[in-house]
């Protein structure tokens, strides 16, 4: 009996896979254009880059071939890497598992679906004479499109997946699809598993006790750790698109029990959740009913001159809106500093977010508040459209076609557990500031008949930003700087939106940058900057006492419910948990 013969693959001839290449090529850029087309104007690109972008694409396919079968095709024993300046050869960690190398099959469409990303993102890049803001959209999109076309995202072409239901008889698809139509009934990806968590018992737990409530907000007044305090207390006024326990998560991970246990007399604003009562909600109503009201009920609280105030994100924004307000009526001795956390002013460069405001989604966020609010849900799923490989696939693959367990992490708790925001305020201040920008133009924002001008500021201010912040972009951030006219201290810490901000010193993680004398531009800041391992927490509580070290003892009013305001409900209250 003779040996059967020996099948070898058949080789492409180099025309057919030059016409291949080049089918491929033409298929994507109309795909491109079709894009395009959404924006209701034709692509503009320079013939010599697309040719130079469509010769490399070209290269790049022929020597992916040449790889594949010179190391011996589907019958290979090992694979032959790309080279380290090729696409093919970028990491990615959708694609860790070893499989997507070793085998063959899956290394050619990991490495096909790689070039074609690479090839689509220039084609992107390469539009020229249109819009910043429509160019942006356009690559905006294309990196969506790629990223939910990825080979990990399908069971079949992810070799994970294959040998997950092979190895359990199908039994994680089960399982993954009931992951999924648990989502599709709550309406939201869910990431962490939410009956870990309870608020007010493992996160929101810092002691303390609700001492007002208006239609607007609760005031938190947590329970001092130390004989003494700082004279000046602080009121942290969290963003309402989040709820306040971001800054008060895990005991480990809380900045406000971190800052009571270092002597501060922390108050911090728990704002509601929007519902159709307060569908005409404005920003003056944030601004006059939320923080100079909660800045003016602990002053007389606790009979104290002036207050140290936080602002994070859009609380930080409305911050330098109420400090201008306060330097324009001569009431700025109300406020002896302010903190921002990740906060934007002048919004000429606030990044991915600007895609979202134009007339078209303008008007999608009208028809989905018609109600007077824009359930939070939907915000929730803008945040992350902007992180979508991260926040939507990575969920996908594990969670769908995986059918792993969802594991139990509050942060991922928090950013799940959504606010809702009064229609007129939201669409206002999508308009206002992100789209018209008005914020830095003096006199252009009026609150209560009083116009305002972000550069009569004088307050003391300690900014912070997020080395790889994707929502209030670096640059953004920095532009703060060029708008207020008193000291300031600028801190650029690691890590992005939510990490930098929730770095706690235990953790010794990442690392923050600054400088001594102040910096005229970001790129001084950058090139002169003074690296420091660890949290920045420790620098802000150094930067709050420079401006007033004085201790007055932890009793009376300095406690919650003993002084003129009595305890209404114990801390985190009520608001909080409304939805």
């Amino acid at each position: 009996m003779t040996d059967a013969p020996t099948i070898e693959p058949a080789m492409p001839t180099l025309e057919q896979m030059q016409q291949w290449t080049n089918v491929i090529g033409r298929a994507q850029q109309l795909l491109l254009e079709q894009a395009a087309g959404a924006t209701g104007r034709s692509l503009p690109f320079d013939p010599q880059t697309v040719a130079r972008i469509q010769t490399d694409f070209a290269d790049e396919g022929l020597a992916m071939w040449r790889r594949f079968l010179d190391s011996g095709g589907m019958l290979r024993d090992a694979p032959d890497p790309a080279p380290a300046d090729s696409p093919a050869a970028r990491k990615d960690r959708r694609f860790d598992d070893p499989a997507w190398v070793q085998h063959p099959f899956y290394d050619l469409i990991r490495q096909t679906y790689l070039i074609v990303s690479d090839y689509l993102l220039q084609l992107a890049d390469a539009v020229d004479g249109v819009d910043p803001k429509q160019k942006a959209k356009l690559r905006f999109a294309t990196n969506g499109i790629l990223d939910a076309m990825s080979p990990s995202n399908f069971p079949l072409t992810n070799p994970a997946v294959v040998e997950k239901t092979i190895a359990t008889g199908g039994e994680n698809l089960v399982k993954g699809l009931k992951h999924m139509l648990a989502d599709m009934e709550k309406g939201q990806l869910s990431h962490t598993d939410g009956t870990a968590f309870e608020v007010g018992r493992n996160i929101a737990a810092t002691p303390g006790k609700i001492v007002k409530e208006t239609p607007l907000y609760q005031l938190i007044h947590y329970a001092p750790t130390t004989d003494t305090v700082l004279q000046t207390p602080l009121v942290i006024f969290p963003p309402w698109i989040n709820r306040f326990y971001i800054l008060d998560l895990s005991p480990q991970k809380s900045f406000v029990k971190w800052a009571v246990d270092q002597g501060v007399s922390v108050f911090l604003v728990s704002w509601k959740s929007a519902d159709a009562s307060m569908k005409d909600i404005v920003w003056d109503d944030y601004i006059l009913s939320g923080q100079v009201d909660a800045i003016d009920t602990v002053r007389e609280l606790l009979d104290v001159p002036s207050v140290h105030t936080i602002g994070y994100c859009v609380a930080g924004t409305t911050l330098a809106a109420t400090l201008a307000l306060l330097e324009a009526r001569g009431q700025a001795d109300k406020l002896a500093s302010a903190t921002f956390f990740t906060a934007q002013v002048d919004f000429s460069q606030a990044g991915e977010l600007c895609i979202f405001i134009d007339d078209e989604q303008l008007k999608l966020v009208d028809q989905l508040s018609s109600g007077g609010f824009l359930d939070g849900r939907y915000m929730a799923a803008t945040f992350n459209l902007l992180r979508g490989r991260d926040l939507i696939w990575n969920y996908v693959v594990n969670n769908y076609l995986l059918g792993q367990d969802y594991p139990p992490f509050d942060l991922l708790y928090w950013n799940g557990d959504t606010t809702n925001l009064p229609a007129r305020w939201h669409r206002n201040y999508l308009t206002d500031l992100y789209r018209d920008n008005r914020l830095v133009e003096p006199g252009s924002i009026v609150i209560d008949g009083t116009p305002i001008d972000l550069t009569s500021i004088r307050t003391p201010a300690y900014v912070q930003a997020g080395r790889e912040d994707h929502i209030a972009p670096l640059e953004s951030v920095w532009k703060i700087t060029e708008h207020l006219a008193g000291p300031l201290r600028f801190v650029l810490a690691g890590s992005g939106h939510i990490a930098g901000v929730v770095n706690p010193p235990s953790a010794g993680k990442y690392q923050y940058w600054t400088c001594d004398k102040p910096q005229k531009t970001l790129d001084e800041f950058v090139a002169k900057a003074k690296e420091t391992k660890g949290s920045w927490w420790p620098d802000w509580r150094a930067w709050l006492a420079s401006l007033g070290p004085d201790q007055v003892p932890a009793t009376g009013a300095r406690r919650p419910g003993e002084g003129a305001l009595p305890a209404i409900e114990d801390a985190p209250g009520r608001y909080v948990k409304l939805r």
